[in-house]
């Protein structure tokens, strides 16, 4: 009879400590259902918006513009583009022929002046012989015909120059502007890893391409001569 009785017991313990133990891993799986529930992920909607900002200027985005803002004021299709870093280098390079351009023909015209004048002198009419720059009136006529043709031809390479100048910057402006359209996110992607054939025990490369919707395409390819493993 005792020993009936210690089986009873010991049987009914067994039963509730089962009994417990179910409850409590019911208990632990519907706390953290509830707390993956009531957990949301931080999202931060600065980001979200700039997001959507720049698709919708990229879908709106016409090269066009670009390229005729940029050819009727120099910096303008940069502008256009966001590029602002590079407006202060437009005009950087504009700037260059353009001085280049007043001062050579600052000098043409002294140079021009003072042969006309000595040529004049020597036929005997010096009446615009003392109107020569101070720096020009001990050259001969044959020095300042060589410097008047120098400084007429840099004046007019500096005109070219500028012509070039600002084509570049528009075609700079057009190029960039088609460039937009491009993807470059880090959504694209190509990554090369070895991986060990576990069945036939070969080394392997496998390249995986990420494309924009996210989905990956693997392809694997056996180094020569071990891709079957005989």
């Amino acid at each position: 009879m005792m020993k009936k009785n210690i089986l009873l017991i010991f049987f009914m313990f067994s039963i509730l400590a089962t009994y417990a133990q179910n409850k409590k891993d019911s208990i632990n799986r519907f706390i953290v259902s509830v707390e993956q529930d009531s957990v949301t992920p931080f999202i931060d909607s600065s980001k979200i918006i700039k997001k959507k900002k720049d698709s919708t200027w990229l879908a709106n985005h016409n090269p066009r513009i670009a390229t005729r803002r940029s050819a009727m004021i120099p910096g303008w299709g940069q502008a256009y583009n966001k590029e602002y870093w590079k407006i202060p280098i437009v005009y950087g390079l504009l700037a260059i022929p353009t001085a280049a351009y007043f001062y050579n023909n600052n000098y043409y015209k002294k140079t021009k002046f003072a042969y006309d004048a000595k040529i004049k002198a020597a036929a005997g009419d010096s009446s615009d012989y003392a109107a020569i720059d101070p720096e020009l009136i001990n050259l001969s006529t044959g020095s300042l015909q060589n410097y008047r043709n120098s400084f007429r031809r840099d004046r007019d390479y500096s005109v070219l120059w500028f012509i070039l100048a600002w084509g570049l910057q528009v075609v700079d402006a057009t190029v960039f502007a088609h460039l937009k359209q491009f993807n470059v996110s880090k959504d694209l992607s190509m990554q090369i890893h070895p991986q060990i054939n576990a069945v036939t025990r070969t080394p392997a490369f496998t390249l995986a391409f990420q494309f924009r919707d996210g989905k990956k395409m693997a392809l694997r390819l056996r180094r020569g001569g071990q891709g079957d493993g005989r």
